[in-house]
């Protein structure tokens, strides 16, 4: 048993940071970027994919067409809020909600991404911030699927999963520094 004022290994969980020196790396699109009325006909074109962020999730839920995960942070550039049942019709099938703060990528955020998969989908509610829960979703989803996410002010990147791109993330992910954070739970 942990001493008092201790924290025992179970409120912690892994996390990966983003060092300073991955910025730049990160910020590149690695898929190609569409906007407007082309974004929404190449997704409505898809067959299995997934969306990270609340404007790209919430339009493929006003066009008809579920992503098989959404994740959302229900805020926009960080500080705009979004209305939290503009994904209700995502969230019928699956509600997972996780602790991911700005800048790292937690071990919970990859688990719930991996596990609600085989359930069908659903909505992953992000408590922080959800911009890269897009590497989770790449580097878990089959071959063939197609990753989603928003890049403000330009449109949404449509990134294939395929080999190479799951080697690219597997590649960024040992890039990042490896954290023990306490858990949001």
């Amino acid at each position: 048993m942990p001493r008092a004022g201790t924290r025992s290994a179970s409120s912690e969980e892994r996390a990966w940071a983003v060092p300073e020196s991955l910025r730049a790396t990160l910020a590149e699109k690695y898929g190609p970027v569409y906007a407007g009325a082309e974004a929404d006909r190449r997704l409505v074109a898809l067959d299995l994919f997934a969306t990270c962020g609340d404007r790209v999730t919430r339009r493929a839920i006003e066009l008809h067409h579920l992503p098989l995960i959404g994740i959302v942070d229900y805020k926009t550039r960080r500080d705009e809020p979004y209305a939290r049942d503009a994904f209700a019709e995502l969230a019928r099938r699956r509600r997972v909600k996780v602790h991911n703060p700005a800048g790292l990528l937690t071990e919970g955020l990859r688990t719930a991404i991996r596990e609600i998969i085989p359930l069908g989908g659903g909505l992953i509610e992000v408590d922080g911030e959800e911009d890269l829960g897009a590497l989770g979703l790449v580097e878990s989803l089959p071959a063939g699927a197609t990753v989603i996410y928003g890049i403000p002010g330009e449109g949404a990147s449509f990134v294939r999963v395929d080999a190479i791109s799951k080697e690219h993330v597997r590649h960024l992910i040992r890039q990042m520094e490896p954290r023990r954070i306490e858990r949001g739970d």
